[in-house]
């Protein structure tokens, strides 16, 4: 029978001997004594399968999920609805259980799919090329930066305070680590305001400018000045956009984007308590050797026979190393697989349809709150499926009380030295619920 303790004390002292080393403690004496384990884990005693599957059960029964809660909030993360067909597709065995494509010939089903869904997020952007998927939006972003500044040779990025502000995190998280320097540019009244950088902040010139359109507020931010101040500063345009709203707006590609991305998650993958989601990624073709993560491309056997392959790959760190500007290598397949199959269920006319749906209901749920007493506008600019609300109360406190009335009220927001509330509508909710909404916030506000 095999056993599953990782060291036994004869591998421990057969491992000592071939090293020459008396005792662990030899050989970990690199090791700061600050830093070792002293006294071992405090543990408790081990408990009974059912045991610990209860607890772990009582443990999750603490979450409210989303489906308990009439969901209006928004913010990167939206509560749309994922058909049956979706559902079905993206749940087949061949695509759950696939392994990474390195070998193509017995992954042909897979890189197919992938290659259809770099074809419809390239569609969605506007922009040539498509990769195979990132971790999500935030880290999409991350890696738009390191493409810039790569290419550019510049090691600063201009960020407007539109960009959602985890993906902010995670931006100044991970280029923390490689000396680029981030200058946020403030908002005014919802849209970014270039001109607030004069002539020009001090520091070194940026090798990327990163704009949100729809923003985090929810605000249309017109890509034409962003365009306008990166030609002037010699840097690369990134876009971040909404792919449910590209059923109505633009893409990115349209108005001057060298790349753009995305949080797929609207596209048939649920709330999922925040995970696992999808970053979407298109550039244009001059910048395709830097392109992040994997790229599938379409070709032919020696039969003549359509086959699909892992493409580019000399771009990847795995062999460049030094000279690669990402250390990914792999994406989200079963979470884009989704994305895939909702966004060609729905097609053109169908993607339309959703974005038309998730506006009406956002500008009838806006007009129907700014009719109670004491609520206002945060901003003014033009909004698609969402929009940020000043409110009598503290934000924060509205959406506790909310809550005890069954609905997820939005995420609280400031900007420009003022609080608000985020409140995000998509499909699922209808005008009823609207309706209950009102009536309860004006309840919660009374």
């Amino acid at each position: 029978m095999a056993s599953y303790v990782p060291h036994t004390d004869q591998d421990l002292a057969r491992m000592l001997s071939d090293l020459g080393l008396a005792d662990l403690d030899q050989l970990f004496a690199s090791v700061p004594a600050a830093l070792r384990l002293a006294g071992g884990l405090d543990l408790p005693p081990g408990r009974p399968e059912p045991d610990v599957a209860a607890e772990m059960a009582r443990l999750a029964g603490r979450n409210r999920a989303a489906e308990e809660l009439v969901c209006f909030a928004g913010g990167g993360a939206y509560d749309h609805d994922v058909p049956a067909v979706t559902r079905a597709l993206a749940a087949r065995s061949e695509f759950v259980t696939a392994y990474t494509p390195y070998q193509p010939e017995v992954a042909q089903g897979v890189l197919q799919a992938l290659f259809e869904y770099q074809t419809l997020v390239s569609r969605l952007a506007g922009l040539p090329v498509a990769n195979a998927s990132l971790y999500d939006g935030a880290t999409a972003t991350v890696e738009a930066v390191n493409l810039a500044t790569a290419a550019t040779g510049r090691k600063a990025a201009w960020v407007s305070e539109g960009v959602n502000p985890r993906w902010r995190e995670v931006l100044a998280t991970l280029t923390a680590g490689n000396g680029t320097q981030l200058v946020e540019v403030p908002l005014r009244d919802g849209r970014t305001d270039w001109a607030a950088l004069g002539p020009g902040p001090d520091g070194p010139p940026p090798g990327a400018l990163v704009v949100a359109s729809p923003n985090y507020l929810g605000c249309i931010d017109p890509l034409g000045p962003a365009r306008a101040a990166a030609d002037a500063a010699g840097a690369l345009l990134i876009v971040a956009f909404d792919p449910v709203a590209a059923g109505l707006l633009r893409t990115p590609g349209e108005q001057g984007a060298d790349v753009a991305v995305a949080e797929g998650q609207p596209l048939g993958t649920p709330l999922s308590f925040g995970g696992p989601y999808l970053g979407m990624f298109a550039v244009a073709q001059a910048h395709v050797r830097r392109l992040p993560g994997r790229l599938v491309g379409r070709g032919h056997d020696i039969e003549g026979r359509t086959a699909y392959v892992s493409t580019l790959r000399a771009r990847e760190q795995d062999i460049r190393r030094e000279k690669a500007s990402s250390n990914i290598c792999t994406n989200q397949t079963l979470v884009a697989i989704a994305a895939m199959v909702q966004l060609a269920w729905l097609g053109t006319a169908g993607l339309r349809e959703l974005a038309l749906r998730c506006a009406r209901g956002t500008r009838y749920a806006r007009e129907s709150l700014l009719g109670l007493p004491s609520v206002r506008p945060l901003v003014s600019a033009p909004v698609v499926r969402e929009f940020a609300l000043e409110l009598p109360r503290a934000p924060e406190v509205v959406v506790e009380r909310m809550a005890e009335e069954g609905f997820l009220a939005g995420l609280p927001v400031s900007t420009e030295g003022r609080e608000g509330l985020l409140v995000a509508v998509t499909e699922k909710r209808s005008r009823a619920e609207v309706d209950a909404y009102v009536q309860a916030m004006e309840k919660v506000l009374a």
